[in-house]
């Protein structure tokens, strides 16, 4: 990140695919070659960890902070190994192209997934198979079960089943492994099939001259394999439920705050093991991307803690964390280790100085830039550093246009103009904000495919503090032309991004 680049964020999902969802399949190779025409140095995505209907399919709610999402599984690469074969198996229902249907989505592969393991398990096991499980032994074995263990519960949460295996005792531990061996196995073939596409993939970008921008959620869930595993390193009570959850105070998404609702860290349990859990977190998504966002990372210097019976984020207060002893440990640990500190919201003097001595890049987005009358806006171009991330927005944001058309005040409209040094049309208006972004002195920027697209309100990815309809929208691949790769590449090659 020592030089200028530019990438674009689009999430796996969001990708074309004849399966009614973005996965890892020949058109995610076709949109990294639409990125190295475009002259792209970085491909940025959302969290790869399995996601819940029950949580809206959010990539930032997981049941386990290691595991992929098996529905990015391509069937057409299952169809290449012959896992899958007939016409009838792989038959696709109609499908809506533009927005991910989950629901139908999750039924469908879970019936052809079935029929591409019961394949896998009458051939002989393979040696990278093996490696692979033993390899992630240490987070595998404890989510295959824990899936298998749920769907036997009928979806409860793991503080809900009989003591003996909510208290993971060791002998009712075997008798579920022994019992539920052929859907643990599964579960191991499905992430086993997850890992070898996904690093494919990534193969492919990095031969393609493309680093891929991995994003690490701060929290991981209660109802979560992580939680499940390691009671002793939240801050449970006696009957292993919250006490307390995180969230943020009242700021630009909400104003009663954002209840997230996590499980938080007993940060003095984690010092003791010298962040054991933490070091290995890291160290696996170090291995996944090659750029690796910590999502909150002001939570890693001091978080909101909310009582878990409160209802908003209003009434909560801040905790103070062991930063510098952690974040030293981590760096000693990965001498080399390319981190972006998502360090926006309420980002108080010692956030800063935390970012400032371990050196991390931090974000400027766009969009915030013009809701004060200050020239001197931290997120204004003209007064970056070098050593920053600027995005027109993020996924939690509306596009430009949808800002724009429904959020923009007069006066928000104002200033953008008399910053531009005139008034631009709104078809126009995207590729204003990109030209800010690529012309400021900022090493990288960052641009979410919508907004290069110069769409509305309708693709915003995610609207924070709502729990219903987010994480589904989908680029299409005749949105993706030669034109606008050329267009890209010419832009990149005016403001030095080659």
């Amino acid at each position: 990140m020592n030089r200028r680049g530019c990438g674009i964020l689009l999430h796996i999902t969001s990708l074309p695919s004849s399966y009614g969802i973005g996965d890892l399949g020949p058109r995610a190779y076709q949109f990294v070659d639409f990125l190295a025409e475009a002259r792209q140095r970085f491909w940025q995505i959302l969290p790869l960890n399995p996601t819940d209907v029950a949580c809206d399919n959010s990539p930032y709610h997981s049941i386990s902070a290691f595991a992929y999402n098996p529905l990015l599984i391509s069937p057409e690469f299952l169809i290449k190994k012959g896992l899958l074969k007939n016409a009838d198996e792989v038959r696709v229902p109609d499908f809506p192209e533009e927005r991910v249907d989950y629901r139908a989505v999750t039924t469908y592969k879970k019936k052809i997934f079935r029929s591409a393991f019961e394949r896998f398990r009458a051939r002989r096991k393979t040696k990278t198979y093996k490696k692979f499980c033993s390899a992630n032994a240490h987070w595998l074995d404890d989510f295959c079960l824990f899936v298998a263990l749920r769907d036997h519960f009928h979806g409860r949460v793991w503080s809900d089943w009989p003591i003996e295996m909510k208290n993971r005792q060791q002998k009712a531990l075997n008798k579920f492994k022994k019992e539920l061996r052929e859907e643990i196995e599964m579960e191991k073939f499905l992430q086993y099939t997850v890992h070898h596409q996904w690093f494919s993939l990534k193969q492919y970008c990095n031969k393609r001259g493309i680093r891929i921008i991995g994003d690490i959620p701060i929290y991981v869930d209660y109802d979560s394999v992580d939680v499940w595993s390691n009671p002793e390193m939240y801050k449970l009570d006696r009957r292993k439920r919250s006490s307390v959850v995180a969230g943020v105070p009242p700021d630009y998404y909400s104003d009663t705050g954002q209840l997230w609702g996590n499980p938080l860290y007993r940060w003095n349990v984690l010092k003791k093991s010298r962040y054991d859990w933490w070091i290995r977190r890291v160290e696996h998504n170090a291995h996944l991307f090659d750029i690796v966002r910590i999502d909150h990372f002001r939570g890693l210097v001091a978080y909101w803690e909310v009582s878990a019976h409160e209802k908003t984020a209003i009434h909560g207060k801040w905790i103070k964390a062991p930063a510098m002893d952690f974040l030293g440990v981590l760096t000693k640990r990965f001498h080399h280790l390319p981190i972006i500190a998502e360090d926006l919201g309420t980002i108080t003097q010692d956030v800063r100085a935390v970012i400032r001595h371990f050196k991390f890049p931090g974000m400027k987005v766009l969009l915030f830039a013009f809701g004060e009358d200050n020239p001197m806006h931290p997120y204004l171009p003209h007064t970056y550093e070098n050593h920053c991330i600027v995005y027109t927005g993020t996924h939690d944001n509306n596009t430009i246009r949808g800002w724009f058309e429904k959020e923009a005040t007069p006066e928000h409209k104002k200033r953008l103009f008399r910053y531009l040094g005139q008034r631009v049309s709104i078809n126009r208006l995207h590729w204003e904000f990109i030209r800010l972004a690529m012309r400021s002195v900022a090493d990288m920027v960052i641009v979410p495919m919508q907004d290069i697209l110069g769409l509305g309100m309708k693709a915003r990815m995610n609207h924070p503090g709502t729990s219903q309809g987010n994480w589904r929208w989908r680029v299409s691949a005749q949105q993706l032309t030669p034109t606008l790769a050329k267009k890209l590449s010419h832009m990149v090659e005016t403001y030095g991004r080659v």
